[in-house]
């Protein structure tokens, strides 16, 4: 697979989270490096307290939401970066109207949930 529509890959509710799904549009069966996902969070959803095995890179496509990663509390939104160190506990809710939307490159390597606190 080199090109295709995120339309046909199917998306998959994050089991931490509350009303946010996945979809896993570059998987470790497609290339050897990265994972490219793209996760929607509806209004008022997000994901707890939790932390990663693997850094994350992430780019905002639309709606706003307050990320807290570490100490630190953000308001981010369309075309804004974030990038998570691996470890650091981070958390996500979607504020406003809209479906918080956003882009997310891992290492493809072994990941693991952790929730520090529920949300």
């Amino acid at each position: 697979m080199s090109v295709r529509s995120s339309s046909e890959i199917p998306r998959e509710a994050v089991a931490a989270g509350r009303g946010t799904e996945r979809q896993v549009l570059i998987g470790p069966e497609t290339g050897p490096n990265f994972a490219l996902r793209k996760f929607i969070i509806q209004p008022g959803g997000g994901m707890p307290l939790h932390t990663n095995l693997v850094e994350h890179e992430q780019y905002v496509l639309r709606g706003e939401a307050e990320v807290v990663i570490g100490e630190e509390r953000h308001t981010v939104r369309a075309d804004d970066v974030v990038w998570i160190p691996a470890g650091v506990p981070h958390s996500y809710t979607s504020v406003g109207d809209e479906p918080f939307e956003f882009l997310c490159t891992v290492p493809n390597r072994e990941d693991r949930i952790d929730v520090v606190e529920e949300g």
